[in-house]
């Protein structure tokens, strides 16, 4: 379904203004899946470029350092890992250690106190999360919550990357992995996000482009990567790829100009997408995800 930015005009003038509008498309191959909607004007074109930050991204060697490994294993926290270390109590293949930066390699015997310790393998779940679970780890309200969709998916204990509010509908990651959850919310390399908006009213072609050149909200600026109508829908249907992690930023955005979202579902995170996942099931990352999400 077409739509014009004009309140008049002849059908012809309607439908000239409906090529010009990109659309969301999810067969698309594009990197984004939808082309951008580009504003008429001498506006200079912005980036994609994420916020800096002085905080470094974490690395993702096999080796680790021995605190974490014991902290990772769930025997003590880092510091208390350092005191344990240094009273000679820890022992790698036989040998005590009491080198505080002592790094453990693949396939390292790690004893405390005699007793073997085993990392815990690390797990990576993609969620289609339904509507009306909150995204926490336990709530004393007693509301249905994200942990039991995938309490089965694993042994180990798993947490939310990011959240997604109540009403909200989509992809949903989790891991043990806490060198890669950083990295996906760093403020300098956050995850894209695609999101399919469903408004309560159309939504204007100026309000498009508004959105995509900044808008100014109470916590500040904030731009859309690329947005557009969704291809094959109404104009009350707006895909909108986001790097930003700030609290309800795409309801609030759509908020700012006057719009209810009635629908807001997360159909892409970074670069993992909701294809053969049901809405409510879950599934394990390959190999090959897990290395694109680390080397990316």
């Amino acid at each position: 379904m077409g739509y014009s930015n004009k309140k008049g005009g002849s059908q012809k003038s309607k439908q000239n203004n409906t090529k010009k509008s990109s659309s969301f498309s999810k067969n698309k191959k594009s990197k984004s899946s939808f082309k951008s909607q580009k504003p008429t004007g001498g506006r200079p074109p912005f980036g994609n470029k994420a916020p800096k930050s002085k905080e470094p991204l974490p690395s993702f060697s096999n080796e680790v350092r021995l605190n974490k490994f014991l902290s990772n294993a769930g025997i003590c926290s880092r510091r208390e890992a350092d005191v344990l270390i240094e009273t000679g109590v820890v022992s790698i293949n036989g040998k005590i250690v009491t080198e505080m930066g002592y790094k453990v390699k693949p396939g390292d015997k790690v004893q405390y106190d005699g007793e073997t310790i085993n990392a815990e393998t690390k797990r990576y779940v993609l969620l289609n999360k339904p509507k009306d679970f909150i995204t926490t780890m336990d709530d004393p309200w007693g509301r249905k919550t994200v942990m039991g969709l995938v309490m089965k998916a694993c042994k180990e204990r798993v947490y939310p990357v990011g959240r997604l509010d109540r009403d909200t509908t989509g992809l949903l990651l989790f891991t043990n992995d806490g060198d890669l959850a950083k990295k996906l919310t760093h403020p300098r390399h956050k995850a894209s996000k695609i999101y399919h908006v469903h408004t309560d009213k159309p939504v204007s072609i100026e309000h498009i482009k508004q959105i995509e050149m900044g808008i100014h909200l109470e916590d500040g600026e904030i731009k859309a990567d690329n947005i557009s109508y969704v291809d094959g829908k109404t104009s009350r249907d707006v895909g909108i790829e986001i790097h930003s992690g700030k609290n309800r930023i795409v309801r609030r955005i759509f908020e700012h100009l006057g719009y209810t979202v009635v629908k807001l579902d997360r159909v892409k995170f970074h670069s993992l997408t909701k294809k053969d996942l049901p809405r409510g099931k879950y599934r394990h990352l390959t190999e090959q995800e897990v290395s694109f999400l680390k080397m990316s």
